[in-house]
């Protein structure tokens, strides 16, 4: 398993922007990641300046979305879409993309549920509850 440390995390997202402004060549998966930093403009100073982004601490009192959470959730979801993990995620992603018209704010409706499926994790101390997650999608993708 692959499990990154915080700063590999931030390296990452500000050396794919910075090969993408350059325009060079990107790997599958910093190509998926330039695609959704490329959504989120008010993100781009923060990954600019890899040094204050290794150094940021983003707080609940700051009032201030953590880029690099955001953009992992991107990446996360997008994973999950890709493999139908859990089964049947693509599906209520789609519909909830068509509804939306729209994946970008499809996206964030979706980070909603994975948030809250990881914070009842946390909270119960039982493992994440992927049925729980996927129903709190399709809900979403049918109202």
């Amino acid at each position: 398993m692959f499990a990154p440390s915080q700063h590999d995390v931030r390296r990452f997202f500000c050396t794919t922007w910075r090969k993408h402004q350059q325009g060079e060549p990107l790997s599958p998966m910093e190509t998926l990641a330039a695609e959704w930093i490329a959504h989120h403009p008010e993100y781009h100073a923060d990954l600019a300046d890899e040094a204050a982004a290794l150094a940021a601490v983003y707080t609940v009192d700051d009032g201030r979305t953590n880029p690099f959470l955001h953009l992992s959730m991107h990446l996360s979801i997008s994973e999950q879409c890709s493999i139908d993990q859990p089964r049947g995620i693509r599906q209520a992603v789609e519909l909830l993309a068509a509804k939306r018209a729209d994946l970008h704010p499809a996206h964030h409706e979706v980070m909603d549920c994975l948030g809250e499926m990881l914070w009842q994790s946390q909270r119960s101390g039982q493992p994440p509850d992927p049925h729980a997650y996927l129903d709190a999608v399709r809900r979403r993708a049918t109202r």
